[in-house]
């Protein structure tokens, strides 16, 4: 058992109207979790009413549901989610180079406008199956959310430059080697981004500073650099329902989490750019 927190302290910060967090996940009961995942959060399940919670605690108004990494290449918790959410949600999905057409349309119709690579230990679909996910994603209009070590960014850099689908870095890069404003990888994350197809994700900052909470200077400085360098290009998401957090004692405070990222973009268009233009055009959600 976990206790989560829902409701608390409003944030310092007001967000704009029509503000969509990007990265989440939520489950349904009755969906068991799948061998090569990492199994399903701790009980109890945090669903689509506990993060609607969040969302008025916080003034998120929009979501984007990323499939969990314990249903691997079953979507079906997710869509259940999706129609929880109704219109204001949309989905990024599990698939494959070998999913079906009917499949893919069957997806489109239910509010998924995306697909996941997660090439991290517990991930359904790696960087092995880029080229072959992008080519299901070129053909139906989707956006691709990709994770991996970051660290790495320059041995896949002229894969990513190829991709034709739109595509979003995501939670700060992970640069588990630590990065940086000054280190090749954020210049190739700056080369991708210049060329016309690529996002990058605030999320998840905890999960891979070296320096530590409650500030995480070293996801704030690249992040300062990144936001200062492209604000037309971030996105921002809570990384709810924090599925690192196995304990009641390490689940953060959402609010001030959110006062703390915010604070890394260098103005108010910026911060509104990140928390509803840019992931508009990115996730295909309408103009508020």
């Amino acid at each position: 058992m976990i206790e989560r927190t829902y409701s608390g302290t409003k944030p310092a910060i007001d967000l704009p109207k029509g503000t969509i967090d990007t990265q989440m996940h939520a489950y349904v009961p009755g969906f068991p979790a799948l061998p090569g995942g990492p199994g399903l959060p701790p009980e109890p399940l945090p669903t689509p009413s506990d993060y609607e919670k969040t969302m008025e605690w916080l003034g998120i108004d929009r979501v984007v549901v990323t499939q969990g990494n314990a249903h691997q290449f079953d979507n079906s918790c997710l869509l259940a989610c999706l129609q929880a959410f109704g219109n204001k949600g949309k989905g990024v999905a599990v698939v494959t180079g070998q999913t079906t057409d009917d499949e893919m349309e069957r997806l489109s119709a239910a509010g998924i406008v995306g697909a996941r690579i997660m090439d991290l230990p517990g991930g359904a679909v790696g960087l092995d199956r880029l080229e072959e996910v992008d080519e299901r994603a070129a053909a139906f209009g989707w956006m691709m959310a990709i994770q991996f070590d970051g660290s790495h960014i320059l041995d896949h850099f002229e894969r990513l430059a190829a991709l034709k689908s739109r595509w979003v870095l995501d939670h700060h890069g992970k640069f588990f080697a630590g990065v940086t404003p000054d280190s090749p990888q954020v210049d190739a994350v700056k080369r991708l981004i210049d060329k016309g197809k690529t996002w990058f994700k605030f999320a998840g900052c905890y999960e891979s500073s070296r320096s530590g909470g409650p500030n995480y200077a070293d996801i704030g400085a690249v992040a300062r650099e990144l936001a200062a360098y492209a604000p037309e290009r971030i996105v921002w998401g809570t990384n709810w329902p924090h599925n690192a957090a196995k304990r009641t004692e390490d689940y953060p405070d959402d609010a001030a989490l959110l006062q703390t990222v915010l604070g890394w973009f260098p103005d108010d268009k910026a911060r509104h750019l990140a928390l509803v233009e840019n992931p508009e055009a990115l996730f295909g959600f309408e103009r508020v």
